[in-house]
This record gives C-alpha cells, structure tokens and sequence, in this order.
C-alpha cells in the first residue's frame, strides 16, 4: 500500500503560533511532534472514539509510539495554516503503521511513518477488533 496519505487521510487543519518556533520564525522541529500527535488521536477519535474511552474500556489499554522516521522537507512559519494528514498504512498484531504529513496547502512540508504499538500493563497486546473493523473498511490500512 502506498504510505503517502491522499485523499482517504484524516486532515487536521492547525495554525502555526509563536509557541511553535524557534529563534528564526520557524517551526521548530519538535512542534511538529506535537502536530502529528494531535492529528493521530483525532484519527483514533473520528474511527473509535477518544482514548479514554479506549482505556476504560479496554481495562488500561494504551497506544505508545514505538518507532517514528522523519523527513523534514521545508519550513513552516509563524502565522502558516497547515494540514496534518493521517492515514494507516498497515495494520499489525499488536501496532499499527501510519504515514503523516503536514501540509500547507499543496506543499509537503514534512513526512513522517509512525509504528504505534497497543499496550496494556507495559505490554504490547493485540489491536482491539473494534478498532481493526473502523480502519480496514474505509481504506485505512489491511489486516
């Protein structure tokens, strides 16, 4: 499966804050943590709702990062509008793989393939089926 989001990605508008730069006027790099962050619990909320519900529910499951690769490709800036695109690209035993990027506009300025893993008691357990089911059938990944 192609781990570009497109048009079947969550999309998460956000502005860009003086919070959310460096010295020079630019997003500093760790932001964009923060943003992508944001656009994968709003993905998990849109699909399966929020995760404390997922937490009681799931008697304390968790979902932690367990690998994330980055390609930072050009700058964003005070005051920009940006998307956070979302999407699964594979869905394993226990993790689930996303690409993300943020975007303003048309422009890719970063890219990121994150491997969240589902935990209960700090170990790595089996993806809820629930959430299996809400992420295979809208084109979010393969089982």
């Amino acid at each position: 499966m192609d781990p570009t989001p497109g048009a079947d990605a969550h999309r998460l508008p956000l502005r860009v804050y003086y919070e959310d730069t460096d010295f020079s006027g630019f997003v500093y790099h760790a932001s964009y943590l923060r943003f992508m962050e944001r656009g994968r619990t709003e993905l998990l909320r849109g699909l399966a709702g929020d995760q404390s519900e997922l937490h009681a529910e799931g008697a304390g499951l968790v979902f932690v990062v367990r690998k994330m690769n980055l390609d930072y490709l050009k700058p964003a800036r005070m005051d920009d509008l940006i998307e956070v695109h979302t999407r699964s690209s594979e869905l394993r035993g226990a993790s689930l793989h996303l690409a993300q990027e943020v975007r303003r506009g048309e422009e890719v300025l970063v890219r990121a393939d994150v491997v969240v893993a589902c935990v209960r008691n700090g170990r790595a357990i089996r993806l809820p089926d629930s959430l299996r089911r809400a992420l295979t059938p809208h084109g979010h990944g393969s089982v």
